[in-house]
């Protein structure tokens, strides 16, 4: 690891301590502000390294226009709620170009996707979630097959994503007083729309999935991209 790297996982780690002791310190700060602070946080490493990487003109090109293509394809479904490619089209982006790009795709998707179906106390969740989706599926998905490829879209949408974005809702309707009963229920309130966006991920990447990465590579080989 780079010492730059190393510096910027020691102040996000610090940064992150520094929140959590005003938190103990403060008892009146809401849970959520702490949350969503330690969230962006988490994001810089990513934000940093990429800012500092040396890239071509064509690989950020390609980066941009994977951000674009996963905004469009939740734009298109917007009358069907959950029923959404934005996870897939990451997904492939991330096994394409790499689990840290995938990981900024996704963050970025679902921040610029959220000025056509709304920002709000959700935005920063949906960030780390995609993000998050991206980063595995750039270090877990490389050599999957068709099945296995829908199979682990599934399971990144509909256990991490929305693990990480119903955390969101429980420290909004909780505040500072969760509980056991309370975090469950509202998990279990969310299992109907989880389940739909797993279902739809793996039914994309299935249909559309080894056609969409090999169409991507094509590009990368034939241009240069990441050599």
């Amino acid at each position: 690891m780079e010492i730059k790297q190393v510096a910027v996982w020691a102040a996000v780690v610090l940064s992150t301590g520094s929140i959590l002791v005003w938190q103990a310190a403060f008892k009146s700060v809401s849970f959520y502000v702490v949350a969503a602070m330690m969230l962006l946080l988490s994001m810089l490493p990513f934000l940093i390294r990429f800012e500092t990487k040396k890239s071509t003109a064509r690989e950020i090109t390609l980066t941009a226009t994977m951000i674009a293509l996963a905004v469009v394809s939740r734009a298109a479904f917007y009358l069907l709620p959950q029923v959404k490619p934005i996870a897939a089209v990451v997904i492939v982006a991330a096994i394409c170009l790499g689990a840290e790009r995938g990981y900024l795709i996704g963050a970025f998707s679902a921040f610029l996707s959220n000025f056509l179906f709304g920002q709000g106390y959700w935005t920063p969740f949906q960030m780390a979630a995609l993000g998050t989706v991206g980063l595995l599926a750039g270090l877990l998905l490389k050599k999957a097959n068709r099945w296995l490829l829908a199979l682990g879209g599934f399971i990144l949408s509909f256990a991490v994503y929305g693990l990480i974005v119903d955390v969101s809702t429980i420290l909004v309707a909780l505040g500072n007083r969760p509980t056991i009963s309370g975090i469950l229920s509202i998990y279990a309130a969310g299992v109907p729309f989880s389940l739909t966006f797993g279902i739809s991920t793996a039914v994309f990447l299935l249909l559309f999935g080894e056609g969409f990465i090999n169409k991507v590579n094509r590009i990368i080989v034939k241009y240069d991209i990441l050599s």
